[in-house]
């Protein structure tokens, strides 16, 4: 068992422990939940974010695991109702714009222009990074997949994507 003072200690090899111990089972039930590759690796690098950000909070009276799967059980919510919400707003937004004839010329050209920005930033990647930013964007990999293709953890495939999502948004801001 992990020490949750180990934790609120900042002790990163304790983290590492955490981890290993519960990155699959976590990637596992969210999958379940959501029969979605994409969510459930997003959710999981999401929650394992926020576990040690806010190590500090951590109640020694749970275990490590229960706070864990609090944590990615909210966050799961969260991400699926901005999700829905998002749609919403689309569909009502693109409704709008038929309604009143808007033309979307604009529109179209900043949605062009943003995509350059972004490829412009994913050939700026280090080799590697880019290789697997492709992978998983582009081509649909899974984490698993990439780390059994390039010969190396799921957990480096998911710290490239990590960093190569922080340096394409520093990019394009």
């Amino acid at each position: 068992m992990h020490s949750i003072k180990e934790l609120k200690d900042g002790d990163e090899s304790c983290f590492r422990k955490v981890f290993d111990q519960y990155h699959q089972k976590l990637y596992l039930f969210i999958l379940y939940k959501t029969k979605s590759e994409y969510i459930a690796e997003e959710v999981v690098q999401m929650a394992f974010t926020k576990l040690w950000q806010c190590r500090q909070t951590l109640q020694e009276e749970y275990t490590i695991s229960t706070q864990l799967f609090r944590m990615a059980t909210t966050i799961l919510i969260d991400f699926l109702r901005k999700y829905n919400n998002k749609e919403a707003v689309t569909a009502g937004l693109d409704v709008i714009n038929i309604e009143k004839g808007i033309d979307s010329t604009n529109e179209k050209m900043r949605g062009a222009e943003l995509q350059k920005r972004i490829s412009e930033a994913v050939n700026d990647l280090p080799p590697v990074r880019k290789q697997v930013f492709e992978m998983s964007r582009e081509q649909g990999m899974s984490y698993r997949e990439i780390a059994e293709t390039l010969s190396v953890s799921s957990k480096t495939v998911e710290a490239h994507i990590y960093k190569a999502l922080k340096q394409i948004k520093k990019h394009i801001i």
